[in-house]
C-alpha cells in the first residue's frame, strides 16, 4: 500500500505550497506579502490559507532540511576583525 502524500486533498499543487512556505520562512515576509507575491504570479491565495500551510508544513520542512545541515568541523578560521 502506498502512503498518502502530505499534500493530498489540497487545492494547490505541492510546489506552490512549498514555495509559499519557503518565502515566508526565508525572507521574513508577512502572510499578506506572500499572498501578494503569489498574486503577481497569477495565483489567488488568501493569507489565512498561507497561515494554515505554515502551521501544517513547517515542521516537516524543518525535518527534511535537518540532514543537509553542515556539522562543525575540526578546523576554525578567523579573519582580521
Amino acid at each position: 500500500m502506498v502512503p498518502a502524500s502530505e499534500f493530498a486533498g489540497f487545492r494547490f499543487p505541492p510546489e506552490v505550497i512549498v514555495l509559499a512556505v519557503r518565502w515566508y520562512l526565508r525572507f521574513a515576509l508577512s502572510y499578506r506579502d506572500v499572498e501578494e507575491l503569489l498574486a503577481e504570479r497569477g495565483l489567488e491565495v488568501d493569507h489565512v490559507t498561507i497561515y494554515r500551510w505554515l502551521q501544517r508544513f513547517t515542521p516537516s520542512l524543518i525535518d527534511a532540511a535537518r540532514p543537509s545541515r553542515h556539522s562543525p568541523g575540526s578546523r576554525w578560521f578567523t579573519d582580521e576583525t
